[in-house]
């Protein structure tokens, strides 16, 4: 990269512009070449110097007793500020390549934003763990596609022996970092071309909108909450937000309640651990993500895990997701600047009627009746109050806006996940950024391998924008391509945790 830079500088750009910024003329032969390279690479490395949040040297090996030493005698907070410049240069990078669809992206696009960390390798070659030393990228680290992909306390070793057996390695390994990308989707509208075979304009691109790195499996909720702060700072609005399971398996003051400080409504998927009640206030319980009054059946309550454990099929899991709809707790009003928010009984609501609301009794003969259970010291808060106020730290791990699995969730939650795999699997061609490959960003260390990243996520922003606008007709004329042909997508309403209902 930095050898293109080399020529486009001396011999791409106009005489007037060379002056401008102070380029001298340098002959176009071999020695011009190489004077300007050094020039170019030594600038790349003064800037890489000021904002490397990492005081470990590149390019050689080092014992890790002398790392401790470097990271125990750097200064703190000379290195947050570096971490700090470091995130705003490479995003200001990426956010120049949108320039084109700006105007586009403001009026159509909500900020609803996709999570993923996906791994990119680094020019380096890994080292065990458990040797002296580290590698000649320090700041990177193994990435395992297992679990939380944190590199583990050693690598699984070849043919290695458990009671006898021989193990399996990991699925994949590899030496390098997670790149987290904040990637824009507008997941209200599919993407179906227009009758006349036109994109339809009311669906910008899939473009990152910005990104950071670090060691895979390291602060994947503090990783995502500094790039979408920068994404706001930037002026990109907040939607919804979706990411993969490793979000909300993260501590909420990391990720959930920074992301919602910023505007954004999460939209979670959930392990199998993860089901059923979640959390609790005031006699209201939160059951996969959304707040339900106490009386909600049982059989609701343990519906997806039953459906898990085969107890129930999936026609029956849909019906039970639709049953608990009259039980979920109303809200008021929006949140308040600090995050709480009133939340309505169901019955005083209108939606259900329950004995210990008596006015909610015969109002509507086809609302379906609550059967609280009787309590030694009476009835809980929510259900002697008209209404309770959740703080917003109560459930904030798993706590989202629409229902766990029904159309409106599936909905926005699979829209935005679907683009990321559509983004990683672009900016990986090997015929174009491949972004994935070490052999495109051949400096080592967290600085360097960033901006030359920026670099490459930029010029995929750029060729995922001009394949949109050449689908979209300009004026009214046929388009210059058609757009990219879309697999048939089953309805919605259709999917479960195990899959679609076989009978779509």
């Amino acid at each position: 990269m930095l050898d293109r830079t080399t020529a486009i500088l001396h011999w791409a750009v106009s005489p007037a512009m060379r002056e401008q910024f102070g380029i001298p003329e340098r002959p176009d032969d071999a020695r011009g070449f190489e004077a300007g390279y050094a020039v170019v690479r030594r600038l790349f490395h003064r800037l890489t110097d000021a904002m490397d949040p990492s005081p470990l040297p590149k390019n050689h090996r080092l014992d890790k007793t002398t790392a401790r030493r470097l990271q125990t005698a750097a200064d703190p907070a000379a290195l947050q500020q570096h971490a700090a410049l470091l995130l705003h240069t490479g995003n200001a990078l990426v956010d120049a390549s949108l320039a084109r669809i700006r105007p586009h992206l403001d009026t159509h696009w909500d900020g609803s934003t996709a999570l993923d960390a996906t791994p990119v390798r680094t020019y380096s070659r890994g080292l065990r763990t458990t040797g002296p030393d580290l590698a000649t990228d320090p700041d990177a680290g193994w990435y395992v596609r297992e679990g939380d992909h944190r590199d583990p306390d050693t690598l699984p070793a070849k043919n290695a022996k458990k009671n006898g057996k021989r193990q399996r390695g990991a699925a994949k390994a590899m030496f390098g970092y997670d790149a987290t990308l904040a990637i824009a989707r507008n997941p209200h509208h599919d993407g179906t071309p227009r009758p006349d075979g036109a994109a339809d304009p009311r669906v910008p691109p899939a473009v990152v909108t910005g990104f950071t790195l670090d060691k895979p499996g390291h602060a994947p909720g503090p990783n995502a909450a500094r790039v979408l702060a920068d994404v706001r700072r930037r002026g990109h609005p907040a939607g919804f937000l979706a990411g993969d399971r490793a979000y909300n398996n993260t501590a909420p003051d990391d990720f959930q309640l920074p992301a919602r400080a910023l505007g954004y409504r999460l939209v979670f998927d959930y392990r199998q651990d993860q089901l059923g009640i979640q959390a609790g206030t005031a006699g209201a319980q939160l059951i996969e993500g959304t707040w339900y009054c106490p009386a909600l059946p049982q059989a609701l309550v343990t519906a997806t895990s039953d459906l898990h454990r085969e107890v129930i099929d999936q026609e029956t899991w849909i019906r039970r997701i639709a049953a608990r709809t009259p039980f979920q707790l109303v809200p008021k009003q929006h949140p308040d600047h600090e995050g709480h928010q009133r939340m309505s009984c169901p019955a005083t609501a209108g939606r259900l009627q329950c004995p210990l609301k008596p006015s909610s009794l015969g109002r509507d003969p086809r609302l379906p009746t609550a059967d609280p259970e009787p309590s030694p010291t009476g009835p809980a808060k929510i259900c002697a109050q008209q209404s309770i106020t959740i703080p917003p730290e109560v459930g904030a791990q798993h706590h989202q806006v629409f229902p766990y699995g029904g159309a409106d969730w599936q909905r926005v939650y699979f829209r935005l996940r679907n683009n990321v795999e559509g983004f990683n699997g672009f900016a990986k061609d090997p015929l174009h950024e491949a972004i994935e490959q070490p052999g495109t960003r051949r400096i080592r260390g967290i600085a360097a391998q960033t901006l030359l990243l920026a670099f490459q996520l930029a010029h995929a922003n750029r060729r995922k924008i001009d394949r949109r606008l050449a689908t979209i007709p300009p004026d009214g004329h046929p388009p210059h391509r058609r757009p990219t042909r879309r697999r048939p997508t089953r309805p919605l309403g259709g999917w479960t945790p195990t899959g679609h209902l076989t009978t779509q």
